[in-house]
């Protein structure tokens, strides 16, 4: 007997092509047979163990989240709604050049601390891996959706180099280059960079193109948050673009907007750029998510030589008067390399999260509002902050465009991204909305996308980015990651006043041919499983 057959949806492929009806026959995990609307009619198919009425419904393959920070998440949330609500069936972790793996005892404790805004500092999980291959291996005990690992320079940086802002040695090279190579063997897809975090940010583009050569020889790719999204973005861009050429290696533009003020509709120029370099033959893809406003941590907006030496030093330097100065002079008047060359803009840095709860008052406002609420400066109240909440605080940065945004969206390399972070109080509402905004306001509200084209940047083409063979489209054979939703309904629940909401719209969701989302609720099913390189 069949599992399931799903009946007279509408099918929306993943591949770009016009929908078309069909029962849908899904057994052991993967996708038996597809039959069409005239070959449909009075078939019956008693064997199945369950028939679905999708009539009103379309089915499309599972949305891949091209950019996640579920990297503890789905360890410590075996729910994990925020995703499994949106369609979401396989997220990308392993981003922005900092993750938990490969990592030593020492190297553990500095990342956790590094990125604890992210992902909180992990007392509820047990650590029990230290390479990639056991960190996917404890992916593979059972999580609600599938991941996929990228092998994060920065962490790599850290082990071998340390957080020093120098450049590597010969033998430290050949020792990066050797834990790449390993992170691809254990099932990475490929290796990301925080070229704006620390220590990531110390690295020149010949550190970056020996390792970008190692992942072109495994076939994977190189993902890259560059050095500017503000100031100088356009030639951070173009740097990654030649970077990547020269390695021969493909690259993925991490989150690729165009931000702050000086970029206020300027995302043809990067478009053109692109286009130039797809039009000579660059292998080149990109995510977005679909709001304005970014997120990142308190600290990420500091100078690079004020974090250099890991997070205890950024406190003790925090904790110094004459040096907290200097900072203060390069966040508000030169610009960090931090906040991407940009004299900060209080008024628009929102604190979405703090770990320390006697802190919890200031979510919600911005840093001049809390300011202005405790008679001091913007940069007294996020000194006290950053040192009160240890380098924990997580913001919003409402610094995009909106036209920026649907001009990106529209160009033939893209595909969705949330960039979700799920810790905080009021976190961005990307983390659970991406998806569902992208299906509702951007299609059908805007019609900014036609549906067929807004699946395939969710699906089909970043399955092709990740090498897949058998993922990202409604094909015979093919896994049974799928999602069933209402093109006349289908909205984020979130808001950035509500930002934990559930969307609206998405009944049915399936990680290998098993519902995690029946019904509108979530199922205890755990079906999801580390997704790992195919061999070239």
């Amino acid at each position: 007997m069949e599992d399931l057959v799903i009946r007279d949806a509408d099918v929306v492929d993943g591949s770009g092509a016009d929908s078309y009806r069909a029962d849908v026959v899904v057994d052991g995990g993967r996708i038996v047979s597809i039959v069409k609307e005239a070959a449909a009619a009075g078939c019956q198919r008693p064997g199945a163990v369950r028939e679905l009425d999708a009539e009103g419904l379309v089915l499309s393959p599972g949305f891949i989240d091209m950019h996640a920070h579920s990297d503890l998440a789905l360890l410590r949330d075996p729910d994990h709604s925020a995703k499994a609500a949106q369609g979401v069936t396989l997220e990308v972790i392993g981003q922005d050049g900092l993750s938990y793996a490969p990592v030593d005892d020492r190297t553990l404790a500095e990342v956790r601390r590094a990125i604890t805004g992210w992902n909180g500092y992990g007392d509820d999980i047990d650590f029990d891996w230290r390479s990639v291959g056991e960190y996917l291996d404890r992916l593979d005990r059972g999580i609600a959706v599938n991941a996929a690992y990228l092998v994060p320079q920065g962490t790599v940086r850290a082990l071998v180099v340390g957080w020093e802002d120098r450049e590597a040695t010969p033998g430290e090279l050949d020792r990066m280059r050797r834990l790449v190579a390993e992170g691809l063997e254990q099932g990475a897809v490929g290796l990301s960079s925080g070229l704006t975090y620390t220590p990531g940010m110390y690295a020149g583009d010949g550190e970056l193109t020996e390792l970008c050569r190692v992942v072109a020889a495994y076939g994977g790719y190189y993902c890259p948050h560059h050095r500017s999204y503000g100031a100088g973005a356009l030639a951070a861009y173009a740097e990654m673009v030649a970077l990547t050429r020269e390695a021969g290696c493909p690259l993925h533009l991490a989150h690729a907007t165009m931000n702050f003020g000086v970029n206020r509709s300027r995302a043809p120029e990067l478009l053109a750029l692109l286009d130039r370099a797809l039009d000579e033959g660059a292998d080149i893809t990109l995510d977005t998510y679909p709001y304005t406003p970014g997120c990142t941590t308190l600290a990420a907006l500091l100078p690079g030589w004020a974090s250099e030496g890991g997070p205890e030093e950024v406190l003790a330097r925090l904790a110094d008067p004459e040096t907290a100065e200097r900072m203060r002079h390069d966040l508000e008047v030169t610009g960090s390399d931090g906040c991407h060359g940009v004299p900060v803009e209080w008024e628009t840095v929102e604190i979405s999260g703090v770990t320390d709860p006697a802190l919890g008052t200031l979510v919600g406002r911005t840093v001049r509002q809390a300011a202005d609420l405790r008679g001091e400066t913007p940069w007294t109240t996020a000194r006290d902050l950053l040192l009160r909440d240890r380098l924990g605080t997580t913001v919003l940065q409402h610094v995009g465009h909106e036209e920026n945004v649907r001009a990106i969206m529209r160009h033939r390399a893209h595909t969705g991204g949330s960039d979700g972070i799920l810790r905080g109080s009021k976190p961005h509402p990307r983390a659970y909305g991406t998806f569902p905004r992208y299906l509702g306001h951007y299609v059908r509200e805007l019609g900014v996308l036609t549906l067929e084209e807004c699946v395939a940047r969710l699906t089909g083409r970043p399955a092709a980015r990740l090498r897949l063979p058998d993922r990202g489209l409604v094909r015979e054979g093919y896994r049974a990651d799928l999602v069933l939703f209402d093109p006349e309904t289908v909205a984020p629940g979130a808001t950035f006043a509500e930002p934990r909401r559930l969307p609206e719209g998405i009944p049915y969701v399936l990680v290998d041919g098993r519902f995690v989302i029946e019904d509108g609720r979530r199922t205890d099913v755990l079906a999801g499983r580390a997704v790992r390189r195919t061999p070239v």
